[in-house]
C-alpha cells in the first residue's frame, strides 16, 4: 500500500497517453493535460494553513473555494449547476431543462430544512440540534413513515424529540407555538419516530427550566435557589413520571414565594409559565404534603 501511495504521488507523466499532468488546486485533483485522465483527487491543500495575510493578494491567495457540505442544506451543498449559455445542440438543451427540474424526494428535504431552520431560529436552538433534527427527519424519510402525515408536523416532532435527546431546555408547548400544525398530528409523529426508530428520549428536568421562568418573573436569587431546592429534593425522593415539568415547577415558585413572603398570584405564575391554576394548585399542594412544608 505504501509503494502504491508513494508512486501515486511521485508520477510525472500521464500512464495512460504520456501526456503532462496538472494539479488543479480549486477542487484538489491531478489529472492529464492531454487526455484528461485524473491520476488523484481531493487531495489536501496544505500551503495555505498558518499563514497570514497582510495584504488584499495575500488575502486572495489564502482564499479556500466553495462552502463547506453540510446536511442542513437539502442537497448538502453539492449541488451541479449546468451553464445554459451557449449550448446550441437540441438534446443538451433538453438535458439541462431536465436537470433543473427538483425531485419529490429534493423537495420534500427542502420543503423540511426550511421549516427546521425557522422553528429553530425563533427558538435560538443549538446547531447541533438542528443537525441531530434533520437526521431524525431524514430517517423517517427513507423509512417512508411520511404517508398519510404532514412535512411540517413530522420536522416539529423531530426537533423536539432532537431537543430531549440533547437535553436542551424546552417545552412542547414552544415548539406547538412556533409551528403551524396542531398538537394531536405532532404527538403522533413524535410517537411513531419513537415507535419506528426504536429510540428512548430521556424525560426533562424540571430543574433545567428554572432559570427561564425565574427571567421571566423577574425573581431575585434566593427565590430561584429555593425553588431549585425544593424540586431537586421531590425529583431525587419522589417519581416525576407522568408529570409535566412545568407543573411541577410552577409549584415550587408558588410555595417558594409563599415561604419568603412574596406576593405572587397563582394565576401570574400559571400565565408566565403555561399551565393551568388548577394544575398549578394540585402541584402545590403535593409538594407542600410530601416535602411536609407547613406555611
Amino acid at each position: 500500500m505504501a509503494s502504491a501511495h508513494s508512486s501515486k504521488v511521485s508520477i510525472k507523466i500521464c500512464p495512460e497517453c504520456g501526456g503532462n499532468i496538472v494539479s488543479l488546486l480549486a477542487n484538489g485533483d491531478v489529472v492529464c493535460k492531454q487526455c484528461g485522465l485524473i491520476i488523484n483527487e481531493k487531495n489536501v491543500d496544505f500551503s495555505h494553513s498558518g499563514r497570514r495575510a497582510y495584504n488584499n493578494q495575500e488575502r486572495t491567495d489564502r482564499e479556500h473555494t466553495g462552502a463547506p457540505i453540510s446536511i442542513l442544506l437539502p442537497d448538502i451543498g453539492l449541488t451541479t449547476v449546468i451553464n445554459k449559455k451557449n449550448i446550441k445542440d437540441p438534446d443538451l438543451k433538453r438535458a439541462v431543462k431536465w436537470n433543473t427540474r427538483m425531485t419529490w424526494e429534493k423537495r420534500n428535504i427542502l420543503i423540511a430544512t426550511t421549516e427546521l431552520k425557522r422553528i429553530c431560529s425563533n427558538l435560538n436552538l443549538p446547531n447541533h440540534v438542528k443537525v441531530e433534527a434533520i437526521r431524525l427527519y431524514k430517517e423517517a424519510f427513507k423509512r417512508k413513515l411520511l404517508r398519510g402525515r404532514s412535512i411540517n408536523s413530522m420536522i416539529a416532532a423531530s426537533i423536539y424529540l432532537a431537543i430531549r435527546l440533547k437535553r436542551i431546555p424546552r417545552t412542547f408547548q414552544e415548539i406547538l407555538e412556533e409551528s403551524s400544525e396542531n398538537a394531536k398530528d405532532i404527538r403522533r409523529c413524535y410517537r411513531v419516530l419513537i415507535r419506528e426508530l426504536n429510540l428512548k428520549p430521556p424525560n426533562t428536568e424540571p430543574s433545567t427550566l428554572i432559570p427561564k421562568y425565574m427571567a421571566k418573573l423577574n425573581l431575585n436569587q434566593d427565590i430561584e435557589r429555593l425553588t431549585s431546592k425544593i424540586v431537586n429534593t421531590f425529583s431525587s425522593n419522589f417519581s416525576t413520571s407522568g408529570k409535566d415539568p412545568k407543573g411541577i415547577v410552577a409549584g415550587a415558585i408558588y410555595l417558594a414565594s409563599k415561604i419568603k413572603g412574596l406576593e405572587l398570584t397563582q394565576k401570574e405564575i400559571a400565565d408566565q409559565v403555561g399551565v393551568t391554576e388548577v394544575t398549578l394548585r394540585s402541584r402545590y399542594k403535593e409538594l407542600s404534603t410530601k416535602l411536609n412544608i407547613k406555611i
